[in-house]
């Protein structure tokens, strides 16, 4: 098994997945513009800086997963050629930490932050607050979406990494 192929085809994945929270960024600000443009009542007008802000937030995730993940796939052909057992063992701590902080953050947390704004709705109102429940609600959503698939690549990945790292030790033997 050649795992830097994996390496590279879960980097490339990676990055082509932060292209959907960009694409999700631009739908949110698109949205923010249309309520301000074309908003007439209270909880129309009230939308346009909730789905600005939370537009702004995705378009920051996005960057930022595609410019880390891009550099990855520059780096990972040196990290292997340089030491390949190396390059394996940080990879399958890396993944260990990462889908971890799936487990709680994308499972636990966020599940609890739509609960949260999905109570704001019912409780509070307030046309400001709901707008901003609701663009939580579907900011949040976005993020599971997105972050479930990739928890799905990084469990398989890490997969791959242990199989490689137990074939080298049993060359090793």
């Amino acid at each position: 098994m050649d795992i830097l192929k994996a390496a590279l085809d879960w980097a490339k994945a990676e990055v082509f997945s932060s292209a959907f929270f960009i694409l999700a960024a631009v739908l949110f600000l698109l949205v923010s513009l249309g309520f301000w443009q074309l908003g007439k009542t209270d909880l129309a007008r009230a939308y346009i800086i909730p789905f600005l802000v939370t537009g702004a937030l995705l378009l920051t995730v996005g960057v930022g997963l595609f410019y880390s993940n891009k550099t990855r796939l520059n780096h990972f052909p040196q990290e292997y050629r340089q030491n390949a057992e190396a390059f394996v063992q940080s990879e399958i701590q890396r993944t260990e930490k990462t889908i971890n902080e799936f487990q709680t953050v994308v499972f636990k947390v966020i599940p609890g932050i739509i609960i949260v704004c999905a109570l704001l709705i019912i409780f509070i109102d307030k046309p400001l607050w709901r707008a901003g429940s609701i663009a939580v609600i579907a900011m949040m959503t976005i993020i599971m979406l997105i972050d479930s698939n990739s928890h799905a690549r990084m469990k398989e990945y890490q997969q791959k990494l242990v199989l490689a790292n137990q074939q080298n030790m049993d060359v090793r033997k």
